[in-house]
């Protein structure tokens, strides 16, 4: 079925955008926002559902995270549209189509085969063709295809993967929330300096955990 663009619909991501403009300010990421059509990912949620600035169930116990969030982790990449992006958790596709606005190339990877085929989908008639998904285990990466200018996870890992970072070229960031479900969480960057990395926390989160493929029947 073809995403149906409409004018309510435009008129309440203006209203948005807007929103999450009072805590992000970069240009390039307020106008991906304004692009991308978030209604077409969360389609079991009515128009205002769709574009408040929460977080969303999408099934397979994971979510959509709320537009704030997917703008302020989008700005702390950094991205001038040269870079090669990692993204760990399709999910719903919804990030993945912000960062496809924002990057050169973007590689996602996403452990729950349904949601893979979901989101590639929904990128595929967006027109997102610099999008590159598959099916796998996040905390591997996509090594063949390494190394990357930036990585991002949207879900929280206990501590941050070393194969991850391991995965960025020198002087690459990775954003990522970081803590057990339940439990505090923080979202960092980490800019990688040779052997090692500069850390720097970025505010209290809530995510779903990231797990491994092995947990996901």
């Amino acid at each position: 079925m073809a995403i149906v663009d409409d004018e309510e619909a435009k008129r309440l991501r203006r209203a948005l955008v807007t929103a999450v403009a009072r805590s992000v300010s970069d240009r390039r990421v307020l106008r991906a926002i304004a692009e991308t059509p978030r209604h077409a990912f969360v389609p079991e949620a009515d128009l205002d559902e769709a574009y408040a600035d929460e977080p969303a169930p999408i099934g397979f116990g994971q979510t959509i995270s709320q537009p704030s969030i997917v703008a302020l982790m989008s700005a702390a990449l950094d991205l001038s549209g040269r870079e090669r992006v990692l993204e760990i958790g399709t999910g719903s596709g919804y990030q993945t189509a912000i960062l496809s606005r924002l990057a050169r190339e973007v590689y996602s990877v996403e452990v729950v085969p349904e949601l893979a085929a979901r989101a590639r989908a929904l990128l595929d008639e967006l027109g997102c063709g610099n999008v590159r998904t598959r099916v796998g285990d996040g905390y591997e990466g996509w090594p063949e295809a390494a190394p990357f200018d930036r990585v991002v996870l949207t879900a929280a890992p206990r501590e941050v993967p070393a194969a991850l970072v391991h995965q960025l070229v020198d002087g690459g960031v990775l954003v990522a929330p970081v803590g057990e479900q339940g439990k505090r969480q923080r979202l960092l960057r980490l800019h990688r300096r040779g052997l090692g990395a500069d850390v720097e926390e970025l505010g209290p989160v809530i995510f779903v955990p990231m797990v491994p493929k092995t947990w996901v029947s």
